[in-house]
């Protein structure tokens, strides 16, 4: 059976360049390989296939001897692997599984990153408003005072591992590819420590509380992330530190209802200043004192705006509004006088003086009487 054409093997055409050959090998690879396809025959010949032609197509003297004399140019084996391939093969996987193969980031030392943090942090609505700067306590693994993070005693060295020569990788080849691993001898390190801190048992890093100031700017919401670099969990051996992550959450207010950067208050008012109208005062998160003006006839519902009188907005010289709901009371436990009163102005009472209700029962008259007009 006759060898198919490699540019035809790679889809590319004869004057593709070097960066387009690799670019292809790579996409068709990455889809036929043996450890994603275990077991699969017929994956594992394509990938032979197209290991062959790409080991052929990236050489120059190779690629131009093909050009010239096609397959015959290799009939002695000149298109066989090589170690140069496994080398790159190596490579591909480092870029697309190496941490997921190595359990997380690590440098070629051992020395690993510290992890990220989480602190939840409850503030009041009006530190949100206004900004603060809190102090906050937290557990975490920061570098050991003894060894400075190195995980040696303090006087002793470490020394290369004999397994890996430092490198803190072994390689291994199998087949046609070679894989690579951490260093079983001292775990990715590339050095053994024969004498251990004896304050962080080799760890580099201790367990402490920390207090740390937060600045928490004015605006923020509820669910708002702050980012404290640096100050999260120390690394191992040295390895650089990660991230502190503040989680705020707003508690809720006696008076205030948020919603962005608008707050709204319920205010209750008697039933005699809603027919009379007149003035009332209400709170604002600054701590001052606003006046509302009721007009004649309020209504439970009515809304008032105090522009300007609202939550901070983050990162913004802008200010939200203010909403003022009016709720009018019905009085409650009456004198005999009050009741009395009360009954003189109702039978006094006409549609004019509850026009909403007359419109309403007026309605209701209508309806049913079409409903009985048509029976």
């Amino acid at each position: 059976m006759s060898k198919r054409d490699y540019y035809e093997i790679l889809g590319v055409s004869k004057t593709a360049s070097e960066a387009e050959l690799k670019s292809a090998f790579r996409k068709l690879a990455m889809g036929c390989h043996p450890d994603r396809h275990p077991g699969d025959t017929a994956a594992e010949a394509k990938f032979k296939e197209l290991n062959e032609a790409y080991q052929v197509l990236s050489d120059g003297q190779k690629r131009g001897a093909y050009d010239r004399y096609g397959h015959q140019a290799f009939e002695q084996g000149g298109g066989q692997q090589g170690p140069e391939f496994s080398d790159f093969m190596s490579d591909i996987f480092d870029s697309f599984f190496g941490d997921a193969r190595r359990g997380g980031p690590r440098s070629a030392n051992g020395r690993e990153r510290g992890a990220d943090l989480r602190y939840n942090l409850e503030i009041g609505l009006e530190d949100a408003f206004a900004g603060k700067n809190a102090s906050i306590r937290v557990p975490t693994s920061i570098a050991c005072e003894v060894c400075s993070g190195t995980g040696a005693k303090p006087g002793s060295k470490s020394r290369q591992c004999p397994t890996c020569g430092g490198h803190g990788k072994v390689r291994a080849n199998q087949g046609f590819f070679s894989v690579e691993r951490t260093c079983p001898t001292c775990a990715g390190r590339g050095e053994i420590i024969d004498d251990p801190c004896k304050n962080c048992q080799g760890a580099g890093r201790v367990t402490r509380d920390r207090t740390l100031s937060v600045n928490i700017p004015a605006g923020v919401e509820d669910g708002t992330r702050i980012r404290l670099a640096g100050e999260g969990e120390a690394g191992l051996r040295g390895g650089p530190a990660g991230d502190l992550y503040i989680f705020l959450s707003i508690q809720p207010h006696a008076i205030f209802q948020r919603d962005g950067a608008d707050l709204f208050c319920r205010v209750p008012i008697g039933l005699v200043q809603a027919a009379l109208g007149g003035e009332i005062e209400v709170p604002t998160l600054t701590g001052e004192q606003a006046r509302v003006k009721i007009p004649e006839g309020t209504q439970t519902g009515k809304q008032f705006r105090l522009k300007g009188k609202g939550m901070s907005v983050l990162r913004s010289r802008e200010v939200g509004d203010l909403y003022i709901q009016v709720v009018v009371e019905t009085p409650q436990k009456l004198t005999a006088r009050q009741r009395e009163l009360l009954q003189e102005f109702e039978r006094e009472s006409s549609g004019a003086t509850h026009p909403e209700a007359a419109g309403f029962f007026g309605r209701v008259k209508d309806f049913l009487g079409g409903i009985g007009g048509t029976a």
